[in-house]
């Protein structure tokens, strides 16, 4: 006979908009019964929350200590790709994240990653062809085709691009969007490929053409890009075509808090109650096709209790049947998981292979802003210093950035960048979105050829550094994650980054605003193994003109 719990609490129902207090009988994984009572006025008990879109790999941790840091926020599920490894380590990598999170309770739904490498420009660690997406979207534990980046492989019908839609069409699993700037024309055609979803706006406006055009908004707040703020609005005025999502989140920022955080946001601004429940709990679950508890008879007991509907402090987590967190602790057990084989190149570049000497008027210049992954493109006048070294300028908050290719021993990338304001040091860091290539940004020559050995000796990690002193946190897996407690490696990162903070960096996530600057999928000027890049022409250009 199944063991039965009873849990008190007031019931809030989004999709059926309903709020009662109720005892709930739990027996083994499902709702027994659910008795109401009026005189029950509190905790609250609420659906699980979902993320509806996330990369495990950019909180630096495994899947199965994400998991430990996600119940404690009240996520039971997360929609995830698992591009980056992907990207890095190809099937093997995938099969790795699929794997490790079996052995916890949280409820990860796959997608196979689209783009391997991101685009046909880009040089990763490994290639997933039209064939392997197939293969792999037919297996049980994949759910979707993840975010198609490729968008002129979409408008220009590339042969690769369209038969992984293909694929994705006849085994009926939706397929996620990635499109930021898209508009008119090309962007209907993109969504008519049958893309329908995108996490890349930042505009009202932008969001409503893709919701006009028939696209789910997944509203992003995450540790670099931030669109709450300007996306919330939707909620009172297409809550039906919304869902939440963190895309990339660091550990200091899941300590604080996940899909309740933006749920809490999104109450406080005075937006319907089950309308942003609804987005946070439902709505993913119908997109994706999956299921998850709804708080009703017979389902699945995957619910959380909260203290109240403002702060949504989460209590309890259960998930099918089980409390996996209450009481300040987890309740599962976390195994042992063995490191993995990786490639990784064994080269460090000394201070010579950093030199730079101006060849042209005007120097191309990568420049970033705040809670952005959009950059912007300037052209700063060099034409005095023809034929001369130059360095970094931090008057004018220009300073360099190195891209060292992580998989061959090649010499490095050396660019520009404006607007990390670091006076002095360097950070470093094997990701780099998203072929993973090793990038550094810094001050002084010293400083970055110290994070690039230090990164290269630990294959794979993040560091900042002054001159020869280094301080950083290594990453064993795939150069990209840690076993490692999630609030061990948060308090470590928080050092880190106070320290950046202290050498002159204003922005609020200096590594994964790093990250992004080999991403040339997000406009207008990136870096890649090749050296500067034009996103919207798709065309490498050099650092001078």
């Amino acid at each position: 006979m199944k063991r039965e719990k009873i849990i008190e609490g007031v019931i809030v129902r989004p999709q059926s908009r309903e709020k009662f207090g109720a005892r709930i009988v739990v027996a083994g994984q499902h709702i027994k019964s659910i008795v109401k009572d009026s005189t029950i006025k509190a905790p609250f008990i609420l659906p699980g929350f979902i993320d509806s879109h996330l990369h495990i790999e950019s909180s630096m941790l495994i899947p199965s200590r994400f998991a430990e840091m996600a119940v404690k926020h009240g996520t039971v599920a997360v929609v995830t790709d698992p591009h980056e490894v992907a990207n890095v380590a190809g099937v093997e990598g995938i099969r790795f994240m699929v794997e490790d999170s079996k052995t916890v309770p949280l409820k990860f739904f796959f997608g196979v990653p689209s783009c391997v490498p991101a685009t046909p420009l880009e040089k990763s660690g490994a290639t997933i062809d039209h064939q392997q997406v197939y293969e792999l979207l037919s297996e049980p534990d994949f759910h979707f085709l993840a975010e198609m980046m490729n968008f002129p492989g979409v408008i220009n019908n590339d042969r690769d691009v369209v038969m992984k839609l293909d694929a994705a069409k006849k085994l009926k699993k939706p397929v996620d969007g990635h499109a930021p700037g898209f508009t008119g024309e090309d962007l209907k055609k993109y969504v008519a490929a049958g893309i329908s979803t995108d996490h890349e706006c930042s505009s009202i406006d932008e969001a409503l053409e893709r919701i006009n055009f028939g696209q789910i908004i997944q509203i992003r707040e995450g540790s670099a890009a931030r669109n709450f703020s300007s996306l919330a609005p939707l909620i009172a005025q297409h809550p039906e075509s919304l869902m939440f999502c963190t895309d990339d989140s660091h550990p200091d920022f899941l300590e604080l808090g996940h899909i309740n955080k933006i749920v809490a946001r999104a109450v406080a601004k005075g937006y319907d109650l089950f309308d942003v429940l609804n987005i946070a709990t439902q709505i993913p679950q119908k997109h994706y096709g999956f299921s998850l508890g709804k708080l009703e008879v017979n389902d699945l007991a995957d619910f959380i209790i909260v203290d109240n509907l403002q702060d949504f402090n989460v209590l309890q987590t259960y998930i099918d049947g089980s409390s996996v967190y209450r009481n300040k602790n987890i309740t599962f057990n976390l195994q042992d998981v063995p490191k993995p084989n990786y490639q990784f190149r064994t080269a460090t570049p000394s201070i010579d292979d950093l030199r730079v000497v101006v060849q042209g008027n005007t120097m191309n210049v990568i420049e970033v802003f705040p809670d952005e992954l959009i950059t912007n493109w300037v052209k700063y006048p060099v034409c005095q210093n023809c034929g001369q070294e130059i360095n970094s300028m931090l008057n004018e908050d220009i300073i360099k950035i190195v891209l060292l290719n992580r998989y061959e021993n090649t010499v490095p990338v050396v660019g520009f960048i404006k607007g990390f304001n670091l006076k002095r040091g360097a950070i470093a860091a094997s990701i780099a979105h998203d072929s993973h290539h090793i990038l550094a940004i810094g001050a002084n020559d010293e400083s970055l050829v110290s994070t690039l050995k230090w990164i290269v000796s630990h294959r794979g990690g993040i560091c900042f550094a002054e001159n020869s002193v280094v301080d950083g946190i290594p990453l064993p897996y795939f150069g990209l994650m840690t076993d490692s407690n999630g609030q061990d490696v948060s308090t470590t990162y928080k050092k880190l980054n106070a320290s950046i903070s202290k050498a002159g960096s204003k922005l609020n996530a200096p590594f994964m605003t790093a990250s992004f600057m080999a991403l040339t999928v997000i406009p207008f000027l990136k870096i890649n193994h090749n050296g500067l890049f034009d996103v919207n022409k798709f065309i490498s250009v050099p650092l001078f003109n």
